[in-house]
C-alpha cells in the first residue's frame, strides 16, 4: 500500500515524470560519476535539531579542482526522494554541471520530520548542501551515522560575494530547480542563502493557507485573504495520508517523528481536524502556514526567478504563481512565468517538459531552462524567452510545443470582456435591456457536498463517472447566448455580486463559522448541451460582510471559448472537494444591473 500511495503522488505532481528518465548505472565512461552521501545538517528556529540528509551527488567526469563547474541543487515533491531527480540529474551532468538531488526532510531516508518547507527547517538544511557545494568539510558523510568524513567537494566553480554583497570561503556557483514540494524549498533556501545564485520553481506555492483553504475574496496581497477561506477536503485528506505513510517507513531510523503528530511539524494535525470540522484554518494555523510559505518573505528573495505553473492545477493553481512573480517584478527581482499544461490534476502535452531527455529541442520548457541556467550559473549569452508565455491547447503542432504558447512582455495580459448577469439565468454583454430577476440557493447544509464532480486530489490518475451537476435548489446558473466568435481567456476571470443572505448578515459578527460561504464555477457549454467545469476550477469564497458587494478572483486558467458555446458561471452552495458552510439558509441573488458582473481577460 505504502508504494501504491507514493507512485500516486508522483503521478499527481506530475514533476517526478519529467525529471526521473532512466536510471542509468554510475560509471565515468557514462560521462558522470555518483555517489551517494549523508548529509549531518543542523535545523529549527534555534539551529540545534541535527537531521541527517541523505542525497545523490552527480559529477560531470571533466570536473576538477581546475576546471571547475556550477552546480545544480535539487529535491523532490512532496512524497517522493532523491531517486525522482535521477534522470534530470544525469542529463544535467553530462551538460557541465555538478548535481546534488537530496530527500527533503522527513521523505525518502531523510530524517525528521514533514515541516512544509519552513525557511527555518527546510532552507537551512537546504542551506548547509549549499555549504557543502562550496567546498565545507564535515558535512557529508558516507554512512548515515555520520562516523566517515566524505571527501570535501573541490570541483565546483565558487564566487568571491554573495547576492548581499558578503564574501564567503563555500559560497558555490549554484541554482535550484523542482516541483511542488521541490519548488517552495527554493524560495526557503533563498531566504535564508544569500549564496543562492537563481531558482526554478515549478508548480509551487504562494501562500499555504490559500493552497489548503482558499478564499477567492477579500485578497488583500497576492491570493492572502483577510478572511479565511475553506478547507479543501480531498487534497487535505491524501496529503496527510501520504506524510504519515513516509513517516511508518522511515520509524525505524528516527522514531522521533512519529509523535505528537505523525511525520509532520506538530502544529499540522490539530490545524487540519480543526479545519476539517468547522470548514477553515484559525489564525494559529494560519499563521504557521504563511510562515511556511514565500509570501510571507519574498522581500527576501532578490535572484532571478523562472516560475513554471501548471494549467491543470487544482492544489497550487496558476493564481499562486501570478502572486509571486507580480510581487517580485514590483520589487525589481528579475522574474519571468510560464503557464504550461501539466501539473497535479493532470498531464501536459507533447513537446512541452521532460529534463531527463538526452535532446532539449524537442521541448518547450527544457529550452527555457536550460537557457536559464547557463545563463545565470556558466554567464552564457542565451535567450531567456518572454516575460509570459502560456500554453494554448487549440493551437495545433508537432514536436517542440513551442508554437502553442503565447508570449508576452507584460502580465497580466488581455482586456476585460464583461457579461451582466441577467433575468432568470442569462448572461449578457450589454447593459441595454437588461432584466430584473432574484436567484435563490440553498448553502450551508451542515458543511455537506452538494456537487457532483471529478475528485481533485487524484483526477490525475483515476476517473470517476460522475457527471459535473448540482443538487437541485442548491445553485444557480447564468448562461450567455451562442457566441458569435471565440473568446480567447488568458487569466483571472472576476465576478462582482450582491447577494442577500438574511441569516449571515445577522449572525456574522461571531466570526468564520457564521459567515457565507459560497462555490463559484465556470463553465464551457457546447453546441449540444453538455457543460464543463474548466480545468476543474472552483472559486470558494467565505464572504466577510453579507451586507455589502463582493469580488472574487476566479482561479485563472488559458481556454477558447470557441463560436457557438456558450459562457455559464455557477454559483453553488456546497461542493465535493471543499468544506462547506456550516449554517443552512437560503441566499438570494438579484440580477439584472450592471453591478453583477462577469468579467473574463481576452485576448482577441
Amino acid at each position: 500500500m505504502p508504494r501504491t500511495i507514493a507512485r500516486s503522488a508522483t503521478l499527481l505532481t506530475g514533476v517526478a515524470l519529467a525529471l526521473a528518465g532512466a536510471i542509468a548505472p554510475a560509471a565515468a565512461a557514462d560521462g558522470y560519476t555518483a555517489q551517494t552521501l549523508h548529509f549531518a545538517v543542523k535545523t529549527g528556529p534555534s539551529g540545534d535539531q541535527v537531521c541527517d540528509v541523505v542525497g545523490d551527488l552527480y559529477v560531470p567526469t571533466s570536473a576538477t579542482s581546475k576546471s571547475r563547474v556550477p552546480a545544480i541543487l535539487t529535491t523532490n515533491g512532496f512524497g517522493g526522494s532523491k531517486d525522482d531527480q535521477k534522470g534530470a540529474a544525469i542529463v544535467l551532468a553530462k551538460r557541465g554541471y555538478a548535481v546534488l538531488s537530496y530527500s527533503g526532510l522527513g521523505f525518502g531516508g531523510s530524517d525528521c520530520k514533514v515541516t512544509l518547507d519552513d525557511p527555518d527547517w527546510d532552507g537551512k538544511a537546504a542551506s548547509q548542501l549549499v555549504s557543502y557545494l562550496g567546498g565545507k568539510s564535515g558535512i557529508a558523510f558516507t554512512d548515515d551515522a555520520h562516523t566517515t568524513a566524505a571527501p570535501v567537494l573541490k570541483v565546483v566553480k565558487t564566487d568571491s560575494r554573495d547576492h548581499l554583497g558578503h564574501t564567503s570561503a563555500n559560497d558555490p556557483r549554484v541554482g535550484m530547480i523542482g516541483g511542488s514540494y521541490g519548488g517552495a524549498v527554493q524560495f526557503a533556501a533563498a531566504s535564508v542563502d544569500p549564496r543562492i545564485d537563481t531558482i526554478i520553481p515549478m508548480i509551487t506555492w504562494n501562500d499555504l493557507s490559500y493552497s489548503l483553504g482558499p478564499n477567492n475574496t477579500a485578497q488583500t496581497s497576492g491570493v492572502t485573504s483577510s478572511t479565511p477561506g475553506t478547507t479543501k477536503l480531498t487534497w487535505g485528506l491524501f496529503f496527510s495520508a501520504l506524510g504519515m505513510v513516509n513517516g511508518l517507513q522511515n520509524a525505524q531510523t528516527d522514531p522521533s517523528r512519529l509523535l505528537p503528530c505523525p511525520n509532520f511539524a506538530d502544529f499540522v494535525c490539530p490545524a487540519l481536524v480543526l479545519a476539517g470540522t468547522t470548514g477553515f484554518f484559525d489564525p494559529t494555523s494560519q499563521a504557521s502556514l504563511r510562515h511556511a510559505s514565500v509570501s510571507t518573505y519574498l522581500r527576501k528573495i532578490k535572484i532571478p526567478t523562472l516560475l513554471l505553473q501548471g494549467q491543470n492545477d487544482t492544489l497550487f493553481n496558476l493564481n499562486e504563481a501570478a502572486a509571486t512573480y507580480k510581487a517580485l517584478k514590483a520589487q525589481g527581482t528579475p522574474v519571468k512565468m510560464v503557464w504550461h499544461l501539466w501539473g497535479h490534476s493532470g498531464g501536459g502535452a507533447p513537446g512541452e517538459f521532460d529534463l531527463a531527455a538526452s535532446d532539449p529541442s524537442g521541448f518547450y520548457e527544457n529550452t527555457r531552462v536550460l537557457a536559464w541556467f547557463n545563463h545565470y550559473l556558466k554567464g552564457d549569452q542565451s535567450d531567456l524567452g518572454p516575460n509570459f508565455a502560456y500554453y494554448r491547447d487549440w493551437v495545433k503542432y508537432s514536436g517542440n510545443a513551442a508554437p502553442a504558447f503565447g508570449k508576452s512582455d507584460t502580465f497580466p495580459v488581455g482586456t476585460a470582456k464583461k457579461f451582466y448577469l441577467s433575468g432568470a439565468n442569462g448572461l449578457s454583454t450589454s447593459t441595454s435591456g437588461l432584466k430584473k430577476a432574484q436567484a435563490t440557493l440553498l448553502a450551508g447544509i451542515l458543511g455537506a457536498p452538494t456537487s457532483l464532480s471529478e475528485l481533485d486530489a487524484v483526477g490525475s490518475v483515476f476517473k470517476l463517472p460522475l457527471p459535473e451537476l448540482d443538487l437541485t435548489g442548491t445553485a444557480a446558473q447564468w448562461t450567455s447566448s451562442a457566441l458569435k466568435s471565440k473568446i480567447d481567456v488568458v487569466g483571472s476571470p472576476k465576478v462582482t455580486l450582491k447577494v442577500s443572505a438574511p441569516i449571515a448578515a445577522a449572525a456574522q459578527t461571531a466570526g468564520p463559522v457564521a459567515q457565507l460561504v459560497l462555490f463559484l464555477r465556470l463553465q464551457d457549454v457546447a453546441p449540444d448541451g453538455k457543460a464543463s467545469d474548466i480545468r476543474m476550477l472552483t472559486a470558494p469564497v467565505r464572504v466577510p460582510d453579507a451586507n455589502a458587494a463582493f469580488t472574487t478572483t476566479m482561479p485563472a486558467f488559458v481556454h477558447r471559448f470557441a463560436a457557438g458555446h456558450k459562457v455559464r458561471l455557477v454559483v453553488a452552495g456546497g461542493s465535493l472537494n471543499y468544506r462547506g458552510g456550516l449554517t443552512p439558509q437560503v441566499v438570494s441573488i438579484p440580477v439584472g444591473s450592471s453591478s453583477q458582473v462577469l468579467s473574463l481577460p481576452a485576448v482577441n
